[in-house]
């Protein structure tokens, strides 16, 4: 039996790509929103400046001008979309803002539309890799509450010889 609504957290990354196709091969749903979260240029630019020790600039958007990141988000989501229709799923898009975490405002959405199950790819890093950087897919499944779909990398033909 399909459920409701899976949402699928898609950043446009070859293993968000994998997680779409995953879905589509062993899920059906009613619905499948494609979430791809996004994080306004200014807030990025305050970010990294805070980062690297380099002011913040003191320039502000023109609020006519749509922003860049907004822009590339939703090229991003198109083809999430796109390629979730091709791997059969009644598909439709949606961006979010994000005002914390990308993990944050994808739980957010889950919520929101309370979602049966979300769907998202994993980098699938090791090591001291993992320890330095963690990813949003673990963040999302110790913050949700929600059955989760985690897709890991595909192997690179080289490391099966």
């Amino acid at each position: 039996m399909p459920c409701d609504t899976m949402l699928i957290a898609y950043d446009g990354s070859e293993n968000a790509k994998r997680a779409v196709e995953y879905a589509g091969r062993f899920l059906s749903a009613t619905r499948a929103v494609v979430l791809t979260a996004w994080e306004p240029m200014v807030r990025q630019a305050a970010r990294l400046s805070g980062l690297s020790g380099v002011m913040q600039p003191e320039w502000m958007p023109d609020e006519d001008i749509e922003d860049v990141a907004y822009v590339d988000a939703k090229h991003i989501n198109s083809e999430g979309v796109r390629l979730a229709k091709l791997a059969g799923l009644n598909a439709e898009a949606r961006t979010a803002e994000c005002t914390s975490t990308i993990w944050n405002a994808i739980v957010d959405v889950a919520d929101e539309l309370n979602v049966d199950i979300i769907v998202a790819g994993t980098r699938g890093a090791t090591g001291i890799r993992a320890l330095l950087h963690s990813s949003v897919a673990e963040a999302v499944l110790k913050h949700c509450h929600r059955p989760i779909l985690l897709v890991p990398p595909g192997r690179d033909p080289a490391e099966t010889r």
